[in-house]
Parts: C-alpha cells; sequence; structure tokens
C-alpha cells in the first residue's frame, strides 16, 4: 500500500507489546519512522537475547522512506538501527544525546561510518515534506526524551514518545508544558501516546526522592553495597554515586553499558560533576565498607554485571555474607522468573536484598493516569491511538481517552493501518507484522523454521537415526538411532530398541516402488520413531533420517 491523499499510521512494533518499538506515518507516497527498538527475550526464546520487529512493510518501499527520527536514546526505541538499518539505508535524525549513544552502538556493529546521523537541537523543527516536524522537550528516565509534533495536511499527529511529569527531573528539563498547550491550542488531529503505566492511580512520582531514600539506605549499610539499576537511568547512577561518596565510599561502575551511557552523558555535557570512580581491579584491594558497586543486570539478564557477581564469576569482586544488593528498578513484565533466579543466587550467599517493595528506591519514567489527564488536557487531541503497552494496556487507554472527552480513541496492535485523515479515523487494512531474532551473528525470523525446530527440540528432545539400504531397497544392518535431551534410563534404553525394530517394520511394510525413493524411507522411519516415543513418554522428539544406499554389488 501506499498513501495517497490521506494520512495514515501504522504500528509494526510496540503495540500490543512493551518494547521494540517501530512505528511509521505515510503520506502523498512518503513514509516516516518514529523510533526502532528491541526487546530482550525471555525464557520462551531459547538461546535467544534480542527481539526486534521485523520491518519488511517498510523495506519493500524504503525508496519513499524520508527517514527514522528518534525520540530518545532507550534500548526498546533505537536498539535495533543498527541490526535493521542496512535493509533501510536511509537517514537517521536525532537529538544529540540519543545520537551519541547510537553513534556508539553503530560503532561496535562497524558501520557508524555508514549511518547519516543527523542532529536536531532540544526543541528543534524539521521539515521532510510533507511531513514538518517540531521536537517537544519532555521529561523521562533519560537525557533528551521527546514528544514529535508531526504537521500533515491533513493535521497534526503529536506522538509522545515515552514521558512522565517529574517537576525536578535532576538531569535535562522539565516537561515543556508551555509547547504542549501552544500546540494544543492550535488544533491537534490525533494523539499517539505511551500506555505503560494506565493501570497505575495518581502520579509517577519524583526522581529527586529516590535520591534522598537512596542515600539513607547506602549509609546505613555495614559491608559492601551494589545498586543495579537501567544503565540509561543516568540520573539513578548519578544519584547512587553520590551517595556512595556522602557514605565515605568509593563508587564502582560494573558493567560495559554503564561506562557507554555515563561517556555519551559527558560528551553532552550532563554529569560534569560526576564523582571519580574507581576500577573494578582496584575495588577487590579496599575495604568492604568503602566500596559501592554500580551494576547493570537489574532485570535478571544473564551476561550483565550483577548475574555474574551473583554467579561468582566476577574475577576482581565477590559478594560475601553481611554484603547489600539494591534493586533500583522495577519488574519489567516477563522477566519475573530471571530477576528470581538472580535473586535466590544472592540469597545463597548470604547477602541482603532490597527492592522497592521494601523502600522507596524507583520511580517510574512513564506517567501514571493522573499525569496522562494533564496531558490530554493540555494537547485535546480529536483522536487517541494508544501505544506503547500491551493489549491491556492499549484498552484502558482508550477508555481513559475517551473519559478526557477525546471524541475517538482507537486500539491499534502491530500491523494496524489507520487512516487518520481525511474522514473519520478508523483501521482501514492490516499488514504483516512480526518478530525477527538476533541469534548469533544473524537476524533471523521469530517464526522462522530454525527457531522453531530449537523450540520443539527444547520441549521434546531430537533423535538422528541412519538407515543402510541393500541393492533391493531392504536393511542390510539395524538401523543406527541417537536421541538427545531423554535421561539415559532402562525406560529410554527399551524404547530405543523397540524404535530400532519399529523401523525395521516400517521399512519392510513399504512397497517396492516406495522403498526405491529415499524421502518415503525417511517418512516411514521418522514417523515409526516418533510413534514409539510418543507411546512411551509423551514426546514427539524432532526427529531426522538418514538414508544410505549400498551399491548392488556390496548387498
Amino acid at each position: 500500500m501506499t498513501p495517497g491523499e490521506e494520512l495514515v499510521f501504522l504500528p509494526l512494533g510496540g503495540a500490543g507489546e512493551i518494547g521494540m518499538n517501530l512505528n511509521l506515518y505515510g503520506c502523498r507516497g512518503k513514509w516516516l519512522m518514529l523510533d526502532l527498538g528491541v526487546t530482550f527475550a525471555d525464557d520462551s526464546a531459547a538461546g535467544l537475547d534480542v527481539l526486534m520487529p521485523d520491518p519488511t512493510f517498510i523495506e519493500e518501499r524504503r525508496a519513499d522512506l524520508l527517514g527514522i527520527v528518534l525520540t530518545h536514546a532507550h534500548e526498546d526505541h533505537l536498539g535495533a538501527v543498527p541490526d535493521l538499518w542496512p535493509r533501510l539505508r536511509c537517514p537517521v535524525y536525532a537529538t544529540p544525546f540519543a545520537a551519541s549513544v547510537l553513534r556508539r552502538k553503530l560503532g561496535e556493529a562497524g558501520i557508524e561510518g555508514d549511518v547519516p546521523i543527523i542532529e536536531v537541537p532540544l526543541g528543534g523543527k524539521l521539515s521532510l515534506p510533507p511531513f514538518e516536524l517540531e521536537f517537544v522537550t519532555m521529561t523521562h528516565s533519560i537525557p533528551e526524551p521527546n514528544a514529535v509534533s508531526i504537521r500533515t495536511p491533513f493535521g497534526v499527529v503529536m506522538h509522545t514518545g515515552d514521558w512522565k511529569i517529574d517537576p525536578e527531573p535532576l538531569i535535562g528539563e522539565v516537561t515543556d508544558e508551555a509547547a504542549l498547550r501552544r500546540i494544543g491550542g492550535e488544533g491537534v488531529l490525533a494523539m499517539i501516546c505511551d500506555s505503560t503505566n494506565v493501570f497505575v492511580e495518581g502520579e509517577s512520582g519524583s526522581e529527586s526522592d529516590v535520591r534522598e531514600e537512596l542515600a539513607a539506605l547506602i549509609r546505613a549499610r555495614k559491608s559492601l553495597v551494589a545498586v543495579t539499576c537501567f544503565a540509561s537511568n543516568l540520573a539513578r547512577v548519578e544519584s547512587v554515586a553520590l551517595a556512595a561518596v556522602a557514605a565515605d565510599r568509593h563508587p564502582v561502575l560494573v558493567g560495559r553499558a554503564l561506562h557507554r551511557m555515563v561517556s555519551a552523558a559527558r560528551d553532552n555535557g550532563y554529569l560534569l560533576d560526576f564523582p571519580p570512580v574507581v576500577s573494578e581491579r582496584d575495588a577487590g584491594w579496599l575495604p568492604r565498607e568503602k566500596v559501592c558497586l554500580i551494576c547493570t543486570g537489574s532485570q535478571g539478564e544473564p551476561r550483565a554485571a550483577l548475574a555474574r557477581l551473583a554467579q561468582g564469576e566476577n574475577r576482581d569482586i565477590s559478594l560475601q555474607p553481611g554484603d547489600s544488593v539494591i534493586f533500583s528498578s522495577r519488574v519489567i513484565p516477563g522477566n519475573e522468573k530471571s530477576i528470581g533466579r538472580i535473586q535466590n543466587l544472592l540469597a545463597e550467599r548470604g547477602v541482603e536484598i532490597v527492592t522497592d517493595r521494601d523502600a522507596s528506591i524507583h520511580v517510574s519514567g512513564h506517567p501514571a493516569r493522573d499525569e496522562l489527564v494533564r496531558l490530554y488536557q493540555w494537547v485535546r487531541p480529536t483522536v487517541a491511538v494508544p501505544v506503547h503497552g500491551e493489549y491491556r494496556h492499549l484498552v484502558e487507554h482508550a477508555a481513559l481517552a475517551r473519559d478526557c472527552q477525546v471524541p475517538t480513541s482507537i486500539v491499534a496492535p502491530n500491523g494496524s493501518m489507520v487512516r487518520l485523515a481525511p474522514g473519520p479515523a478508523k483501521i482501514v487494512d492490516n499488514v504483516p507484522s512480526g518478530r525477527l531474532a538476533r541469534d548469533g551473528t544473524r537476524i533471523v525470523p521469530l517464526d522462522g523454521t530454525g527457531l522453531r525446530d530449537r523450540r520443539k527440540m527444547l520441549w521434546n528432545g531430537a533423535a538422528v537415526a541412519t538407515v543402510v539400504l541393500d541393492g533391493r531397497g531392504r536393511l542390510a544392518t539395524p538401523a543406527t538411532l541417537t536421541v538427545h535431551g531423554l535421561d539415559d534410563d532402562d525406560t529410554v534404553a527399551e524404547a530405543h530398541e523397540a524404535a530400532i525394530d519399529a523401523i525395521k517394520t516400517a521399512i519392510d511394510e513399504l512397497s517396492r516402488a516406495e522403498v526405491k525413493e529415499d524421502a518415503k524411507v525417511m517418512e516411514a522411519a521418522r514417523l515409526a520413531i516418533r510413534r514409539v516415543y510418543k507411546a512411551r513418554f509423551d514426546k514427539k522428539p524432532l526427529t531426522d533420517v538418514h538414508v544410505v544406499r549400498l551399491p548392488a554389488a556390496a548387498a
């Protein structure tokens, strides 16, 4: 589909889920993308770390893609650019901090010099006809979050990005209420808005309150303290470092992401008064009561700094009984098991665990209900399209918008083509949307054959058989069979022998014509093996059969 004399909105990621945002706007034959992010795989995605939206729809139309506009520097908004930009090959627009973070990521991917990055100043404007963009400074849990006002021949769209209202954000500017009111007064056709905390009553809270609580907690500890938080929440990182110094401790950054983020912040004039830090190696020689670790891994990521500490794999620092780990973060839905595993490992080491259930050590970067109501009062859109939330969040947000007297609310999960104008706003089409996965060095479809087979092996195991046929197409020797993923005991040994017998029976039952076709032999043997293991263990192992035919003289 190519948009004609109309304005359409199409989410391909981040609508019906939290993470991996990809939003498209189409008008007069051109497309504009806002954000291109990732999400982190859970336990259901065996062997995978990172998932991202499938951009095939816009890749097929990339000649009409004007650019990628990044609202801010969080991974779920820009993390897929290094992997997917080669499929899109268009300019990328960002404010200075996001541009710095992106350049570091592109450098690690080896394509920094290939991607044209155009920096837009805070509050700046950008002309990409038929779109005229104005960046509006917001507050979030990272420097330089932006809403984007998108002016088109058919009306103005306010795309909020991630935001909250914090009168004391500690780093960066407060939400630009004046600009939001001004744009709202000029008339806004639609608002595409963050739904993450739509079920949370009241307001999200101020970062300044967390700073005070962290200082008190760290001051009260008698041994080593580790605080884990999102590396991108630089106000939180600074709060921990300042609290450490106030408690006569040396702050230590543990995790590459923290070093990258602090470096990017300093490049852009943030954290200029950040206290001196010591290295992990030096921290191992200091008295424990003089150390405060700032760690990545608050979501239980298996390769992050906190996981290595919990498993005793850090070469320079160990956690001991009497130490404390403070989780200054919230649990992202889906990460409960991975966080629980890390906390169990910490408990086994005799480490005290402090979470946001025990103390006021985290505030969200997303708006609670009262903040959402205030934004609707300022902007006053005609149409509300909730994004950045699971389906239940979108439905609740749509209801809240109606309560705020927004005439039209549309729940549009990934793949929904929403025509905003002309005429009544509604879903007019659905396009394919899906997920890709970073599998080692490759980007592959999450529902592709390879990953489907991996999931099957995870739940059912795998079997590999080799059958050697003579010149008449009959077994020259008993089939060989190897099964992976089932414990080796007497019942499995019995099943193994039964499966070999079943292979012989299945091949013997083939006709003369069938036995000449490798595909027929392979399928007969495969089904025989699966029937045995289904009957014995209620498992259907992923089964592969190799056929070897002896030459007639050797038969």
